[in-house]
């Protein structure tokens, strides 16, 4: 299966795609996982790069942004079981606010070349379990200010209510732990998987 999952900062983007990653590793299920389209990518930089992302220019910022993003529309075609943590819904809801105010993008125009059994989910969380994880656990280069977390969660939103992909959910995370947000997609995700990906395969094999 092909899947994008996004969300606000927070709401368990990495903890579900690490989680259906692990869960298909036990199953002979190997995807593709990229996860690192936030600025700057803390997975595969050392610090010294990340901090030379923060330090781009907003201009150079964008225009790399947008080539990664050309740039893994193929990779969902090459691999028949990929996942996308935030990709290009989370740049129409970053990028303008908080890596190169002011710059006008486009995201549609990468949907239509998105493979058709593409699958979106859309994570999110009360605002109050937002900022309460984001104060127990800070990320290292926290994006989302406190004050703005109702502003982004609500883009989101918006975004995926607007996204042309077909195959699309959300779950609320609020009051869900790794395990039973993993279980939640799982069971949701049934109804939009292609024959090959094995209908029975996920019902049984948690």
């Amino acid at each position: 299966m092909r899947v994008i999952v996004v969300g606000c900062e927070y709401s368990g983007v990495s903890t579900l795609i690490d989680g259906i990653f692990e869960w298909g590793e036990k199953r002979g299920i190997h995807h593709h996982l990229d996860d690192h389209f936030t600025i700057p990518d803390a997975f595969h930089l050392t610090d010294e790069e990340q901090q030379g992302m923060l330090d781009m220019l907003p201009g150079i910022k964008e225009r790399f942004q947008r080539f990664q993003i050309v740039y893994h529309v193929h990779l969902m075609h090459k691999f028949e079981h990929v996942l996308m943590g935030g990709f290009h819904i989370e740049e129409m809801v970053y990028g303008p606010r908080y890596y190169y105010p002011g710059k006008n993008i486009q995201i549609r125009e990468y949907e239509v070349d998105l493979p058709k059994d593409t699958i979106l989910v859309h994570l999110h969380a009360r605002p109050e379990v937002i900022r309460g994880r984001m104060e127990k656990s800070l990320h290292p280069h926290n994006l989302v200010p406190k004050e703005d977390v109702e502003m982004v969660l609500d883009h989101f939103k918006d975004e995926v209510r607007l996204s042309w992909i077909q195959r699309k959910f959300d779950i609320d995370t609020s009051d869900l732990s790794p395990a039973q947000l993993l279980d939640t997609f799982l069971e949701r995700s049934v109804p939009y998987l292609n024959a090959s990906d094995g209908n029975t395969r996920i019902l049984n094999g948690k």
